[in-house]
């Protein structure tokens, strides 16, 4: 049984989120909002006029229509009514129509009009084009046929139509299943501003703390409400589940007391009474139920032996597919204990870069060079295709596994929701996301001091990402890896490559520090200027890594640096005295001081903001070298080594922040 005696109410303007182990009810219990599942018992009440729309995790398709039209389909009554007020025109325009037909229409042309504005009936196109923007369509997919997209963009069209439509109830199961890191970002603020009450199951941590408001927990057949987001919650319910072990733990001793009373005076005439009175009262109690301790898996990968200082070197790589360029002239230069995250828009070419550095996809031009003893695991995204059907899922995990790894692989399978009996199954029977798990399972049992992963997280609940983060959190090799997982690219990134346009640009840094940098660019490129990273792309065909030796990685990010514009030469001398600047020339040489005031007023700002970071940065080497200059650091190598890295990543970002405050500080004195 999954739910048993639940009484739950869902407010206007509520943002909830579901929460709860696989099986626990959450898609049922959409299922049954929806109307597309009954009850067995009681009544799903809804009130009068309720429009409800429901997002399942996948198996809709579109067909028949331009993606613009499919899109616009969301607003078919006031399509209906546009086409009426179309018709009505061409009617009033003939001669033939009576004086009271003519009447007629125009009371209805103006009934209709008044209507179709009230309803905003004149932005349909621009809502259309605003909601599927932000969904990672581009101005090119608007006028395809739905039929020509794939799975995941399928279910971001059937997204697109729900979040047109708005329901007065939304119900969405893992619709971020599907969407990059940017559609992520911007389906979080959308909802944030979204008029009506929003249900909605995510293995997406960072994702439910920022569009929720409230967690409904779903597990021993009730429903449990929780205030807040998903920390608060995962805080509040841990508080609650201590206090209520301790609770169950009264209880028992009071119920241990109880019984030794009962069985003590049982047969004393003079205590039956009160032995008949304890009886009742343990008729009446009722045990306290506590649901089964979550067990936190702590896992390890295998030791494997240290790579050179070089892993992997991408030189001048070019790669297309037909027509359509995918890499124009890459570098990338990887040096072991990097940890990198591959971001841009889906389709960009992030899954075409992990092949080509894992060696399963070759460049069309220049090379590839592999370091000295990498040893190399790569999880591509249909990793879980190619598990051998015929297996079991023990089997599965012991086929290849070091020996002296055999022990641990029950415990990583129930780490990974696979318990009981569950590990003979075949994995031919298993789902999509049950092999997915099970993928992920194998490769956290073989030993490698590089890692490519493709979207491990796909799938994946809460639990099972928890497991994996934590391993990679210890995994003391290089690691490269695409995820659309905000808190998962927060907790193991130290560098950022952004793909996109033919281009590979690596950024020192975590995602936030990616972010802010790329907030700087698009302010400068709004103001009419051009990035130094963009136009140093376009002049040297995206192959040249300014400052390889700050970063060892690829091409650098720098700041954006609108003032490196070509200055006029200098007058020459005439006899004859220049005409007076006429009022339109004032205007424009006005406007012009105005800009360079405010360009040199953020140039100030960035400068103070580069400053307090190169100060915190600089605080925290000299914190970490005291820490290194302590007796016996270097005794202990693996205790040492995430010191050593993190010093190291330090000075890199440092000097990284002193060139851009340089180059910023030479142009402010220009």
């Amino acid at each position: 049984m999954l739910l048993d005696s639940v009484t739950w109410q869902i407010d206007d303007h509520e943002r909830v989120g579901l929460s709860g182990p696989n099986g626990a009810g959450k898609t049922t219990l959409l299922r049954m909002l929806a109307g597309l599942d009954e009850p067995d018992a009681g009544l799903v009440v809804k009130p009068a006029g309720l429009t409800i729309g429901y997002l399942p995790q996948d198996g809709l398709t579109h067909s028949g229509n331009t993606l613009r039209d499919e899109a616009a389909a969301a607003f078919k009554s006031l399509l209906d009514m546009r086409d009426e007020i179309a018709q009505l025109e061409e009617r009033l325009g003939r001669e033939d129509e009576s004086e009271a037909d003519h009447e007629a229409m125009l009371t209805r042309y103006s009934d209709l009009q008044d209507a179709f504005r009230r309803n905003e009936g004149y932005s349909i196109d621009l809502k259309v084009t605003t909601v599927l923007r932000g969904l990672g369509f581009s101005e090119a997919d608007l006028e395809k046929r739905t039929e020509t997209f794939s799975g995941g963009w399928q279910m971001r069209i059937a997204l697109a139509r729900l979040l047109l439509g708005r329901p007065g109830l939304l119900l969405l199961d893992e619709p971020t299943n599907h969407l990059d890191l940017d559609a992520r970002n911007w389906l979080e603020e959308y909802l944030t501003s979204y008029p009506h009450a929003v249900i909605l199951v995510s293995h997406d941590r960072f994702f439910l703390d920022a569009a929720v408001t409230r967690i409904t927990e779903i597990g021993m057949r009730t429903l449990t409400d929780y205030p807040g987001n998903y920390s608060a919650y995962v805080a509040e319910r841990d508080a609650r589940m201590e206090r209520l072990r301790q609770q169950k733990r009264d209880q028992d001793e009071e119920l241990e007391r109880i019984r030794a009373f009962i069985n003590r005076f049982r047969y004393q005439a003079t205590k039956a009474s009160q032995v008949q009175s304890r009886i009742k009262m343990l008729d009446k109690i009722v045990p306290i139920e506590i649901p089964p301790e979550r067990k936190r898996v702590r896992f390890h990968f295998p030791q494997c032996q240290k790579s050179g200082r070089i892993v992997l070197e991408l030189k001048r790589v070019r790669k297309s597919y037909g027509t359509q360029r995918v890499f124009a002239g890459v570098n990338l230069h990887i040096e072991r204990g990097d940890r990198i995250a591959l971001l841009g828009p889906n389709g960009a070419g992030k899954s075409t870069l992990m092949r080509m550095l894992s060696g399963v996809e070759a460049p069309d031009e220049g090379t590839r060079t592999e370091g000295h003893q990498v040893v190399m695991q790569y999880f591509a995204q249909d990793e879980a295709t190619r598990l051998d059907p015929a297996l079991t899922v023990y089997q599965t995990l012991a086929g290849d596994s070091p020996i002296h790894m055999v022990p641990h692989i029950r415990t990583i399978l129930g780490g990974f929701l696979f318990s009981g009996d569950d590990i003979e199954k075949p994995v031919r029977v298993l789902s999509g996301g049950e092999r997915t798990r099970l993928a992920v399972a194998r490769m956290l049992l073989r030993p490698a001091n590089t890692l490519l992963l493709d979207e491990p997280t796909n799938h994946l609940d809460l639990d099972s990402k928890d497991v994996l983060l934590e391993a990679l959190e210890d995994f003391g090799g290089t690691l490269i890896f695409v995820s659309h997982d905000r808190y998962f690219v927060d907790k193991l990134a130290t560098k950022v490559i952004d793909i996109g346009g033919g281009d590979a640009v690596v950024y020192p840094g975590n995602y936030e520090e990616f972010l802010w940098s790329q907030k700087n660019r698009d302010e400068v490129e709004a103001r009419g200027g051009t990035s130094d990273v963009r136009r140093t792309s376009r002049e040297a065909g995206g192959a040249t890594a300014t400052r390889p030796e700050a970063t060892h990685g690829g091409r650098v990010a720098e700041m954006p640096n609108p003032s490196r514009a070509k200055r006029p030469s200098a007058p020459g001398t005439s006899d004859v005295a220049p005409p007076p600047p006429s009022y339109e020339e004032k205007k424009r040489v006005d406007a012009e001081q105005r800009r360079a005031r405010k360009q040199a007023e953020s140039r100030q700002r960035r400068i103070q903001d580069l400053e307090a970071r190169i100060a915190e940065r600089e605080q925290a080497i000299k914190d970490l070298e005291s820490a290194m200059s302590a007796p016996g650091f270097y005794e202990n190598h693996e205790a040492a080594r995430p010191v050593i890295d993190r010093h190291q990543a330090l000075m890199w970002e440092v000097g990284d922040l002193m060139h851009q405050w340089e180059v910023l500080q030479s142009d402010t004195e220009v």
